[in-house]
């Protein structure tokens, strides 16, 4: 029997078993993962302040991409640089990382999990494996229990044949056309030549449609000047969640005993679907309490994942506000309004900490939406998150 049997390679299971490698090497774990990579084919970013010195430590050996000049954001009438440090991560990178760090014992690679159980995990090959502790970090499912809209994007990796001349990322540019989403691009300056870009959208469907996000980052390119070799990229779906019944979708996704984590337990940003912060503080207190038993420290787990959907109901309530009190193609008013706010403010919003005194200010003045509309979306239910066929 192992220690703790760690069910998903991603961000939230990579992080949790090197924050608890580290601070209990003497434990045997195991990090199963479908894939022939941890970290699958993703970027993660954040901002400086959305960790403590807990957190940096975790990531610290964990090659990144660092920009201390601050970003940029662009809407139709508005530009604007913050000042925040701003921060990237590859999955490559993520992986290396991972490999290097933990004993290579426990990295289980091309390892598809066909059940979890509180006292242990069953393989696809029929192999069980039994553990003290069991966790389930695997994405996010669509549930009936979850309403909401989707954020779809594709990200694009091009080298470029000269310099770009970018000092700071652009988080946001919503100058470009919004085709029934809130569409803005995003650009990351990973070196001199070479850039990330990628086309993000609000939209009211799960549809990402390769081919025409493909030729809007052409487009978008081409009027920038930058022409080059495609070197990578990324594309994905996520949910970005407006309400629900928390209680019933946690108990659709399995049976007690087992600690849930990641994306799929809820640990997200409902509106920016952002989740590296939340995995980084996961994973430093799963470390905390390792040594307890599996149902006890899925209690703990289970409690935390619901004092985040409390904490974080303002959130989704401006996602009701963004799907159902915006048209579409006039949602893009509702972050160029936040973004007139103070930087103190953003940077809180984004790290989920936002204050009484915040939330007050993003709700106050003259509204981005009408009246009538803003209160029947924070009234309101919204779609249930389910795709076609499930």
């Amino acid at each position: 029997m192992i220690d703790m049997a760690i069910v998903g390679g991603g961000l939230a299971g990579g992080l949790i078993a090197l924050a608890v490698h580290r601070a209990h090497p003497e434990m045997r774990l195991a990090l199963f993962e479908s894939g022939d990579v941890f970290g699958g084919n993703h970027r993660w970013s954040w901002f400086d302040s959305d960790l403590d010195a807990a957190g940096k430590a975790l990531l610290a050996n964990c090659r990144q991409v660092e920009w201390d000049r601050g970003y940029e954001v662009y809407f139709p009438d508005i530009a604007r640089t913050l000042t925040s440090t701003y921060h990237s991560i590859a999955s490559r990178d993520f992986d290396a990382n991972l490999r290097r760090e933990l004993p290579q014992e426990s990295l289980r690679l091309l390892s598809p999990v066909a059940d979890v159980a509180p006292d242990g995990v069953t393989l696809e090959s029929g192999e069980h494996v039994p553990a003290r502790v069991v966790m389930d970090c695997r994405n996010a499912v669509p549930s009936a229990h979850l309403r909401g809209g989707w954020q779809v994007f594709m990200g694009r990796h091009i080298k470029l044949p000269a310099a770009h001349g970018m000092q700071r990322p652009i988080v946001m540019d919503a100058r470009v056309r919004q085709h029934a989403a809130y569409r803005f691009v995003y650009t990351l300056p990973l070196g001199a030549q070479d850039l990330f870009v990628e086309d993000t959208y609000y939209a009211d469907s799960p549809v990402l449609e390769r081919s025409a996000l493909s030729r809007r980052i052409d487009d978008y390119c081409r009027e920038h000047g930058w022409d080059g070799e495609i070197v990578g990229g990324e594309t994905g779906v996520l949910p970005v969640i407006t309400g629900g019944d928390f209680a019933a979708y946690r108990r659709d996704i399995g049976p007690p005993g087992v600690v849930r984590a990641g994306a799929r337990g809820g640990f997200v940003h409902p509106l920016t679907s952002y989740t590296l912060p939340f995995a980084v503080d996961n994973a430093l207190a799963i470390a905390r309490e390792a040594t307890l038993p599996g149902e006890q420290l899925a209690a703990l787990i289970d409690k935390r994942a619901r004092d985040h959907w409390r904490a974080t109901s303002f959130y989704r309530a401006l996602g009701r506000m963004l799907f159902q009190g915006a048209q579409p193609e006039e949602r893009f008013r509702i972050f160029a309004h936040f973004y007139r706010l103070p930087e103190p403010l953003v940077e809180r919003f984004y790290a989920g900490h936002s204050t009484l005194a915040d939330k007050a200010r993003i709700l106050i003045g003259k509204p981005p939406i009408p009246i009538p509309a803003a209160i029947g979306a924070l009234l309101g239910k919204g779609a249930p998150l389910v795709q076609e066929g499930s």
